[in-house]
């Protein structure tokens, strides 16, 4: 068989990252639950009809077929989904007499997207969501949780870099474009969020060639989109520009309310920032919507957005509201692993070598080794009777911090190898550090 040639876009990743992989889940996990936030999942394939029924996202679905399909089509009429918010929306629906709202869910899994693969974008990936779900009707307090939740995630993740969550709301800039006298607002709105990745001159074009714009009022769009404050003075700017609307309105008192409600939250890693440029692409958004930048890494994009959609669950009776905000781990996670080098401790979860004297006296080193497990502390016997130095290579070339001696007279000894350190022990009683007894994630350059 031929070497094997990688698939670009489906990440692999060795044990040691894999290890900072799952340490990142474990905390997400934690700090969600911390809030009472369930965690749930939803099967990987959906119907087409549900996964395109919201925004642009024809070209980005991953269509399942058999083998032998003789459809006309060639499919099988589902595919796999490319967010967990769509998945989850018909998750509501399916199980909403099962549920009590709000519901809080949070969801950690893996998502497929068929787009170009590049920094921060693959076509495999897994994302960590929460949501809050009402039932009709949910208080924008909800808002500034969710928000001040995936604050606290990202922060208890101590190797990010610092980081920028720009908040905005959809009613403020559709109220804003309606103000104006423009008729096709979700245009408008998509063509300004290529702000970030078009220059303002083609934008402006856009927006007077598609979105029929005069060219007075896409200067007005755009200035507005220029407007960014870490406090509510945002509010202020904006009046100046002398436009009216009540959605504008509504929009100003939701967004000013968030940026109050999570100032406690700044630091030096963390500034949270009204970016009235912020729309989202995704056309399920009804009011506030989020992104995150990591500083240093501008160019990947956003590794956190989300926001209010109060329309995207509805069974034609009763609608369920929501609100929520994703973070792309793997978005984050693996270019952070190839240009810093950020990686664990240890390649494998083993605090303890147990050394072996001969191949007779495994039982006696494997009851060490079982001894040591129902106290929770992973372990593995040698794999060979070797000489002691050779075993004490082998639990070094796996990053293993301490070799278990048991000794011919029934007592036991376990050695730090790191610095030669070599005690008497007993398996029933001892406990290495918390910082050996799992692999640590050690910060990249």
């Amino acid at each position: 068989m031929s070497k094997p040639t990688p698939l670009s876009g489906f990440p692999e990743l060795l044990p040691a990252q894999r290890a900072v992989e799952q340490q990142v889940i474990d905390t997400l996990r934690s700090t969600f639950e911390l809030y009472g936030f369930a965690g749930i999942e939803t099967r990987a394939v959906e119907p087409l009809d549900q996964l395109l029924r919201k925004g642009d996202t024809s070209k980005e679905v991953y269509l399942l077929r058999r083998l032998h399909e003789t459809s006309e089509e060639g499919h099988a009429g589902m595919g796999l989904h490319f967010d967990l918010t769509v998945p989850f929306a018909r998750y509501v629906l399916e199980n909403a007499g099962k549920l009590e709202f709000p519901f809080r869910r949070y969801q950690i899994q893996k998502a497929w997207r068929g787009e170009r693969p590049q920094e921060g974008r693959f076509r495999e990936f897994a994302q960590a969501d929460i949501d809050i779900v009402g039932r009709d009707v949910l208080p924008f307090h909800h808002d500034v949780e969710v928000t001040r939740v995936m604050v606290d995630a990202l922060t208890r993740l101590s190797f990010l870099p610092a980081f920028r969550l720009q908040v905005n709301n959809r009613k403020l800039i559709q109220g804003f474009y309606a103000g104006l006298g423009l008729e096709d607002l979700d245009e408008v709105m998509r063509i300004v969020d290529k702000l970030d990745k078009l220059p303002v001159e083609k934008v402006h074009q856009m927006l007077v060639d598609e979105a029929g714009a005069t060219s007075e009022q896409a200067d007005r769009v755009l200035s507005l989109a220029t407007i960014r404050t870490g406090d509510d003075s945002f509010v202020a700017q904006v009046r100046g520009l002398r436009v009216s609307h009540p959605l504008l309105d509504e929009g100003l008192d939701e967004l000013a309310a968030l940026v109050r409600g999570v100032a406690d939250l700044t630091s030096d890693r963390v500034r949270v920032e009204a970016d009235l440029s912020i729309a989202r692409g995704l056309d399920y958004y009804t009011g506030t919507v989020f992104e995150t930048r990591l500083d240093g890494y501008e160019s990947m994009g956003s590794i956190c957005s989300g926001g209010r959609y109060d329309a995207l669950a509805s069974d034609g009776k009763i609608t369920y509201p929501g609100v929520g905000i994703s973070l792309g781990v793997s978005r984050v996670l693996v270019p952070l692993l190839a240009r810093t080098g950020l990686t664990a401790s240890r390649s494998v979860p083993s605090a303890v070598l147990v050394a072996l004297a001969d191949e007779d006296s495994r039982p006696a080193s494997e009851a060490v080794a079982a001894a040591l497990r129902a106290r929770s502390i992973p372990c593995e016997v040698a794999p060979t009777a070797a000489k002691f130095g050779k075993q004490i290579r082998v639990a070094e070339r796996r990053g293993i911090p301490f070799v278990w001696f048991p000794q011919a007279d029934g007592g036991h000894q376990v050695k730090d190898i790191r610095d030669g350190n070599q005690v008497d022990a007993d398996p029933s009683v001892w406990t290495p550090s918390p910082e050996d007894l799992r692999p640590q994630v050690v910060p990249g350059a």
